[in-house]
């Protein structure tokens, strides 16, 4: 048995600014409102099939939402400011448990202008970075089982497949198996080494594109891979 005698829980996260190299986070407020109703609509919708909200119809009822979302500890919300300075969409700390030293990066709302792009990568990143370095244990990520691009990218996050627990819940009138990945504290600091090294400016051309892929930096981190992406 591991001995935690000397392990105290971590702190709950602030409700402060996350900086990185190309994105900082920023506790979601009303006056995100309208640039982030604005990116949502660069997409037709699809975006929001997993989620248990959305879309909204008009600016009025995604403002509603975001009232009452920016003012919970738990999910804590973040709005993404990518590196031309435009908003891209949020994501979230969620299940924050100090006890068990867990937390889970949820509510990935990312709009079609920060999908696939590094500042959509180190966000999630630099919320794992924010977890671990205060003392978390465990890095969670779930996702609908039926979701193959969420669980693709859980993986190339460098985060190990634990399995699908079965009618985990009903999402707007549809039964959600659930998907489950994680990273531990003990694997953290060889994927905090393969996130700088993928994050470095060397590793992308003028264009912006990658040189190196972040799935085989973290490939030899993983302890289980999901058999349905490979």
């Amino acid at each position: 048995m591991t001995d935690l005698s000397s392990w105290s829980p971590p702190q709950l996260p602030p409700r402060t600014v996350i900086e990185g190299r190309y994105v900082t986070l920023e506790p979601l407020a009303r006056a995100h409102a309208a640039e982030l109703f604005a990116a949502y609509a660069e997409d037709g919708g699809a975006m929001w099939d997993y989620l248990p909200v959305g879309p909204f119809a008009d600016l009025g009822a995604y403002t509603a939402w975001l009232d009452t979302a920016r003012l919970g500890w738990d999910p804590l919300h973040y709005a993404v400011r990518m590196e031309d300075g435009r908003l891209g969409g949020t994501l979230s700390l969620m299940r924050i448990d100090p006890r068990a030293g867990s937390a889970e990066a949820g509510w990935l709302t990312f709009a079609p202008r920060l999908q696939r792009r590094r500042e959509a990568t180190e966000a999630v990143y630099r919320l794992m970075e924010w977890c671990f370095g205060a003392g978390y244990r465990r890095f969670e990520w779930k996702c609908h089982a039926a979701n193959i691009p969420s669980r693709r990218a859980a993986q190339r996050f460098g985060l190990s497949y634990e399995g699908v627990f079965r009618q985990a819940g009903v999402v707007k009138g549809g039964n959600r198996d659930t998907a489950w990945y994680a990273a531990v504290d003990l694997e953290w600091p060889a994927l905090k080494a393969a996130y700088e090294r993928w994050l470095d400016p060397a590793n992308f051309d003028a264009t912006g594109a990658q040189k190196q892929r972040l799935s085989v930096l973290t490939r030899p981190v993983l302890a289980a891979r999901d058999p349905l992406v490979g």
